[in-house]
């Protein structure tokens, strides 16, 4: 068998195999009103076609845990019970495919109430627009000239987070959903945090203290799930490779994930860059492998993304440098991308029951 293929077991979760789905944004919730931010039939036919496509857990997007951590005014949220069962449908769906459920739970910080893609370039404010609202952060920093300057979060604003995020955990866990991902990558919130050019704080949220807050979430987090806890790091900010800015740096990440191991986490899902806008990463094939290679010396499992496109590319990948590699866009265009690299791999393809006349010889 190969072991892109093998079952693994993350905490006290066993996935299929090693080829999982990358959570990405689908900016198809509803912005306002009794539906804001629950799964819609597209979340309940996008995430379970990749399920019957063959991968080994599906992550679903980032969901906020406050109306105001969405990235767009149409990205998921999971702040209140009343959204439970729109959520509760969607991890069924997942599970009856043969994939475990996971989640994404975040908050975008000062990257918050931005456009979808396919809209205009600019933040929607509640000067542009009624769904709308004022972003907030760690520091009163910008992310860059598109966006508006966030409003620093004040020491109970940051506690009442901590529990934010704890109670979303919770709403997640009962919803059915197995593996629970902390977004800490990309220039969100939990990174924004983390580095010292979005974090410029002097109280104990800041300075040797940046790890504070989200050690402090992934402890919340780890209390009220008994599955698998997750997160999603961005391993360097790209400064340390590219400029003389003091960034956050992978030895950093190094040292954040092993007093996150200490607190109950289960897996690491390694990406890297978002929060410096003026950073050019030389991104190729594989470009972010090498960091889930220097998190393996911590201990905990590890998951890598980025330009992974090929069966033996990936075959590789978990033979000597990660655990788990997480698959994006290749899976947006290729639900059923798996069948044919199981085929690649000289495995049988595992097809959905219905399928199987189409592996039939005459």
């Amino acid at each position: 068998m190969s072991s892109l293929f093998s079952p693994i077991t993350i905490g006290s979760v066993t996935a299929r195999n090693r080829a999982w789905m990358s959570p990405m944004c689908q900016y198809s919730a509803a912005p306002a009103g009794e539906e804001m931010g629950r799964p819609t039939d597209w979340h309940d036919v996008h995430y379970a076609s990749r399920g019957w496509g063959g991968v080994g857990a599906v992550i679903v997007e980032a969901t906020a845990v406050t109306p105001e951590g969405r990235i767009s005014p149409f990205d998921l949220s999971l702040h209140s019970d009343d959204s439970i069962p729109s959520f509760a449908r969607l991890a069924k769906l997942i599970r009856s495919t043969g994939a475990v459920p996971g989640i994404q739970l975040g908050h975008a910080g000062r990257k918050a109430s931005g456009p979808r893609p396919w809209d205009e370039a600019r933040l929607v404010y509640p000067s542009s627009s009624e769904i709308g609202w004022e972003p907030v952060a760690p520091s009163a920093i910008g992310f860059s000239d598109m966006y508006m300057e966030p409003r620093e979060l004040s020491d109970g604003e940051i506690t009442a987070l901590i529990e934010s995020f704890a109670q979303a955990t919770r709403r997640a866990v009962e919803a059915g959903f197995e593996i629970i991902e902390l977004h800490g990558a990309h220039g969100y919130l939990i990174h924004q945090f983390l580095s010292p050019l979005s974090n410029t704080r002097t109280d104990r949220w800041g300075g040797d203290s940046r790890t504070a807050f989200p050690l402090a979430v992934l402890e919340a987090m780890r209390k009220e799930t008994p599955g698998a806890l997750a997160i999603r790091v961005s391993a360097t900010d790209w400064c340390e490779f590219v400029d003389d800015r003091a960034g956050w740096t992978v030895a950093d990440t190094v040292s954040f994930v092993r007093e996150a191991k200490d607190l109950g986490l289960d897996f690491v899902d390694v990406s890297s860059g978002g929060n410096v806008p003026d950073v050019r990463i030389p991104a190729g094939p594989g470009y972010q492998v090498r960091f889930a290679r220097d998190l393996a010396q911590t201990g905990v499992p590890t998951g890598t993304v980025g330009l992974i496109t090929e069966a033996v590319q990936a075959e590789q990948i978990v033979r000597e440098s990660a655990d788990v590699v997480l698959l994006g866009r290749s899976l947006l265009s290729d639900p059923y991308l798996l069948q044919a690299w199981r085929t690649r791999l000289r495995e049988e393809p595992a097809m959905a029951q219905p399928y199987h006349r189409q592996l039939t010889r005459y």
